[in-house]
């Protein structure tokens, strides 16, 4: 059996959206730029300053840099000694404690993951490695079922509970995993230190997930919807959302091949294997950036595009779901984003 494996260094290629009709800014021009990495891939940070701001470029990231450092202290899982990986060592029945900043992202995590009937599953993890997506690295061969079913009885966002004494697991073996929704709540954080530093004209930008507020110079921040083509960067389509997060899922560049089998790093968690629903591309617009990964991700998972639609619509989400076709791709709009088609 061949396996061919697809996969980028260049983490922001599996989901985004990116910037368009923005050039680099010199230190005298606007908007700022600032740039850097965080979380296994890139930050951009553009922003407009008012003359009245005292906007110190230098102070503005050595602020933010600490914050995203903080995250990372916090939610890695590739950082053996962060309170995520402590708590999935932690083998106690008690609540193990966790800050205010870890809860926040849990909290929304399993709201999501209720929502959902489990399609968002945070525990999932152990599964991303089973199929060769996680910090394990590749696999050779697709695994055999009895290893699914397995992995499977292990996991469980409903084993997860949160009161206020912390988080408990009701299996010892649970893990968390937050990278469906912890790059959202980092965009997030960055934004409110930008508010507080009276700015508030921006975009912010980690790893293809993004919060915009208020205008460019002359114009509104512009983004766009990246094609689903494993094989070259196009646009499919540009918005002018407003003041909103945008997180976009996409499994078109990261998985493997077997036996003429395409394998998406997307697990549903009811199946234990890789999603085959045709969804290549879920943008969700949401105020909350992190609010906006956890449902593009979700969305993505589901059984189908239809599945996906019909949520977003009961749940009022602004999504815009793209699907491979026999002839090329089409697009489902939720009504809560059709307007901002129209907009164009």
């Amino acid at each position: 059996m061949q396996l061919v494996s697809h996969y980028k260094v260049w983490l922001a290629a599996l989901a985004l959206a990116f910037l368009v009709s923005c050039s680099p800014a010199t230190s005298t021009d606007n908007p700022q730029k600032l740039t850097g990495n965080t979380m296994g891939t890139y930050y951009v940070i553009k922003f407009v300053a008012q003359a009245e701001v005292d906007a110190d470029a230098d102070k503005l990231q050595q602020k933010i840099d600490a914050e995203l450092e903080l995250i990372n202290d916090l939610m890695s899982t590739y950082r053996p000694n962060s309170e995520l990986m402590r708590f999935n060592a932690y083998q106690g029945t008690e609540p193990f404690a966790l800050s205010d900043q870890t809860r926040t992202v849990v909290a929304e995590a399993i709201r999501i993951g209720a929502q959902t009937k489990g399609t968002l599953d945070v525990t999932v993890g152990p599964l991303v490695e089973l199929w060769g997506f996680g910090a394990q690295g590749r696999i050779e061969h697709a695994p055999e079922q009895s290893q699914i079913d397995a992995v499977k009885a292990a996991i469980g966002i409903e084993k997860l509970s949160l009161s206020e004494q912390g988080l408990s697991k009701a299996d010892p073996k649970i893990a968390v995993d937050l990278s469906t929704i912890a790059k959202g709540y980092a965009v997030d954080n960055v934004a409110a230190i930008l508010d507080q530093a009276g700015i508030h004209n921006y975009l912010v930008e980690i790893g293809g997930e993004m919060r915009i507020k208020g205008a460019k110079i002359d114009q509104p921040w512009r983004i766009a919807i990246e094609k689903p083509e494993s094989a070259e960067r196009a646009v499919q389509r540009v918005l002018e959302p407003g003041d909103m997060g945008i997180a976009t899922s996409g499994d078109y560049r990261n998985y493997f091949e077997q036996d003429g089998i395409r394998f998406s790093h997307l697990i549903n968690p009811h199946t234990g294997r890789p999603i085959q629903n045709k969804i290549v591309s879920t943008t969700v617009l949401h105020p909350s950036c992190m609010t906006a990964d956890a449902y593009a991700t979700a969305l993505h998972i589901m059984t189908n595009a239809e599945q996906a639609l019909a949520f977003a619509n009961e749940h009022n989400i602004a999504a815009l779901i793209i699907v491979k076709t026999a002839d090329g791709y089409t697009e489902l709009a939720s009504e809560q984003f059709k307007p901002y088609i129209t907009q164009q």
